[in-house]
C-alpha cells in the first residue's frame, strides 16, 4: 500500500520523478492505471475511452463476444428499412398522364394503321371491310341523329342493373357455399359448370319462360354473372389464413359481424377478382340476349343496333356497334374496377403510391 502512494504521483507525471524508478514501478504500474482510469471517469478526461477499450480487449481475450455500440444497431435498423421501403420519387402529373396514356394510343394507332393498309389492299370488298373513315362516318351519323347516347344508356342501364342484382345472389351463394359443408359438396360442381356454360345458350330458354320481355334479358345476366361472382368469393375465402377467423372469434365477431367485418375484408381480393369477371360475363350475356330478343317495347340498345346492321348488311353499322360495346366495357374496367383494386392493393402494402 505504502508502494502505490509512493508510485502514483509519478504515474501521473510530476517533474521531481525519476523516469527509470526503482524495481517495484512494474508491480503498481496497474494500480496507478487504475486509479488514472477511475479519475477520468469522474472529471470527464479521456481516461474513459482507454479503460471500456482495455475492458473491450480483455473480454475478446476472455472469449466472450462484444456487445455492439448503439449506434452500430441504430444503423443496421435503418439499413433494414431502406431495404424494405421502396422510395418512389414523385412525378409531374402531366409525365404521368402521359406514361399511361402513351402505350395504348400507339396501340391504337398501330390497328387503325393495320386495318387502312387491309382496306387499302382490299384483303376484303370494301362493302365488307369498310374504312375507319367509314366506320367513323357511321357513328357521327348516330351522334347527329341523337340517337347514339340513347342506344349506349338503354345497354348500360341493363347492364348495371343486371350485374347489381348478380352481386347480391352471388354474394349470398358465395358465403353459403364457402361455409357450408354439405352446400359445396353438392352445388360447388354445378357452379363451375355454369360459368363454363356459354351464356347465349339460355336465350332460348328464357324467351320460353318470359317471352319477349326485360325478364328475358335480366334472367340471362342473372345466370351468366352469378356463377362467377359466387366462385370468386369461394376462393376468396379459401385463401384466408385460420388465424384471421380465430381472432375474430376471440373478439366477439361471429354471425354477420363476422362476415362483415373479418370474413369479406379478408376475402375482398378474390372477391373483387370474381367481381370483375362477373361483369365481364354480364356484359357479354346482355349482348347476346339484346341480339336475339328484339321487339319494339323493350328499346334499343347496343345489341339490337348491331343486328339491325346485319339485317341491313352495313358492315359500317355493324363495326360501329361493335366498337361501342369494347369502349363501354373498357370504360367501366378503367373507371370502377381498376381504381377499387389499386386501392385494395394499396391498403395491403401491395402498391406503392407513385
Amino acid at each position: 500500500m505504502a508502494s502505490t502512494e509512493t508510485t502514483a504521483p509519478s504515474a501521473k507525471g510530476n517533474p521531481g520523478d525519476d523516469p527509470s524508478g526503482p524495481s517495484t514501478a512494474p508491480a503498481t504500474a496497474p494500480a496507478a492505471d487504475a486509479g488514472a482510469g477511475s479519475a477520468g471517469s469522474t472529471d470527464g478526461s479521456p481516461g474513459e475511452a482507454t479503460t471500456e477499450t482495455r475492458t473491450g480487449a480483455g473480454a475478446e481475450a476472455a472469449g466472450a463476444t462484444p456487445r455492439p455500440a448503439a449506434g452500430d444497431l441504430a444503423g443496421l435498423e435503418a439499413g433494414l428499412d431502406a431495404l424494405d421501403s421502396a422510395v418512389v420519387a414523385r412525378q409531374p402529373w402531366l409525365h404521368t398522364a402521359l406514361s399511361k396514356a402513351f402505350p395504348p394510343v400507339i396501340a391504337i394507332v398501330i390497328v387503325l394503321a393495320l386495318w387502312q393498309l387491309a382496306y387499302h389492299f382490299q384483303l376484303k370488298p370494301h362493302y365488307l371491310l369498310p374504312s375507319p373513315l367509314d366506320v367513323f362516318r357511321s357513328l357521327q351519323q348516330k351522334w347527329l341523329e341523337g340517337t347514339l347516347l340513347g342506344f349506349v344508356w338503354t345497354s348500360l342501364s341493363r347492364g348495371a342493373l343486371g350485374f347489381l342484382a348478380s352481386v347480391v345472389l352471388g354474394t349470398v351463394l358465395g358465403l353459403i357455399v364457402a361455409r357450408v359443408k354439405p352446400v359445396r359438396a353438392a352445388i360447388g360442381p354445378i357452379l363451375s359448370g355454369l360459368q363454363s356454360l356459354p351464356s347465349v345458350a339460355w336465350v332460348p330458354a328464357a324467351i320460353i319462360w318470359f317471352g319477349l320481355s326485360d325478364a328475358t334479358i335480366y334472367a340471362v345476366v342473372l345466370l351468366g354473372a352469378v356463377p362467377s361472382i359466387a366462385n370468386g368469393l369461394v376462393s376468396g375465402v379459401d385463401q384466408i389464413s385460420p388465424l384471421y377467423l380465430r381472432a375474430g372469434r376471440t373478439i366477439g365477431a361471429t354471425g354477420l359481424a363476422g362476415v362483415r367485418h373479418v370474413l369479406l375484408p379478408a376475402a375482398l381480393p378474390g372477391y373483387l377478382a370474381g367481381l370483375k369477371q362477373g361483369w365481364a360475363f354480364s356484359w357479354r350475356s346482355l349482348m347476346a340476349a339484346e341480339l336475339i330478343v328484339n321487339a319494339p317495347d323493350l328499346g334499343t340498345g347496343l345489341g339490337q343496333l348491331l343486328e339491325q346492321g346485319r339485317e341491313l348488311q352495313d358492315m359500317s353499322w355493324v363495326l360501329a356497334a361493335i366498337l361501342l360495346i369494347l369502349i363501354v366495357g373498357i370504360g367501366i374496367e378503367l373507371l370502377i374496377f381498376a381504381p377499387i383494386e389499386r386501392r385494395v392493393l394499396r391498403s395491403r402494402g401491395l402498391l406503392v403510391k407513385s
